[in-house]
């Protein structure tokens, strides 16, 4: 029996670490592109949130190859975990799933077998529609994708901001932005900004807490009633401007500041 280490950063190293981070955890149903490098074969492979059952990985009718970040499995390195679940995908049958993964086995982990500096761009969905291609038989999973339909909260893409998923939760609107940066620097020039009373992206929004997950944070704001995603692009861009010059700042606080990071950790959560 092997003893994994616990990675902090499964996907560093990849591109669109943030994105995967955000596929990972916070966005329902969606889907982006990975391939494989050469050593490996090349190919692309379709990387999504869920599959029926929350098995880890399929191999589709046609053959392409779907990853699932959203699973039961955890060994301490999801990268090594998912690696393991692609490869076991390689070899089955196609139309055929990957059961699960063996979490106390070594191998080599994603940043080993995929293409490192391939754009990585997600797509939001809102639905599991991709659940049909798995099968040979198209209508197999439709009453499955019109029930998870049901309980799938409403997300977009904001446009042209990396990272930001606007999502409307109990009829209220809330922003998650995969920003693709750590803990103690995002806090810091968080709390200046909080301190100065501009933590909030655009006017009248709260700043609601931070998920920690994959090793980075991700910040949340609820959104005045009636805020769409496309009304956030340009108010993002200015906000993202404030946040640069925060964390240049370094990580010297003042009292305020240094008050205002004490609630931003307090409200801060780790998912599963």
């Amino acid at each position: 029996m092997a003893d994994i280490d616990i990675t902090r950063r499964p996907f560093a190293g990849l591109a669109g670490e943030a994105d995967w981070v955000a596929l990972s955890q916070v966005i329902p149903a969606g889907t982006a592109t990975a391939r494989f490098n050469t050593k490996n074969g090349g190919g692309d492979i379709t990387v999504v949130t869920m599959l029926p059952r929350v098995r880890p990985a399929w191999k589709a009718a046609d053959g392409t190859l779907f990853l699932a970040l959203q699973t039961t499995y955890s060994s301490g390195d999801q990268s090594r975990d998912l690696a393991q679940a692609l490869a076991l995908a390689k070899d089955v049958d196609a139309g055929t799933p990957v059961e699960s993964i063996d979490i106390q086995k070594e191998g080599p982990r994603l940043q080993d077998v995929l293409d490192t500096g391939a754009p990585f761009t997600v797509q939001v969905l809102g639905s599991f529609d991709y659940w049909e291609e798995l099968s040979a038989d198209s209508a197999e999973y439709r009453d499955a994708i019109d029930e998870a339909a049901k309980v799938l909260d409403e997300t977009a893409a904001v446009p042209d901001v990396p990272g930001a998923y606007w999502t409307l939760q109990n009829g209220r609107p809330y922003l998650r932005w995969s920003l693709g940066l750590e803990e103690g620097p995002l806090f810091d020039a968080l709390a200046r900004l909080q301190a100065k009373r501009e933590a909030g992206v655009v006017e009248d929004a709260k700043y609601a807490g931070a998920f920690r997950a994959a090793g980075l944070v991700i910040p949340v704001w609820q959104l005045p009633a009636g805020t769409t995603q496309d009304q956030l692009t340009e108010p993002l861009a200015a906000y993202k401007t404030k946040l640069d010059a925060a964390l240049a700042a370094g990580p010297e606080l003042d009292a305020n500041a240094r008050r205002a990071r004490a609630g931003i950790v307090a409200r801060s959560v780790t998912p599963r």
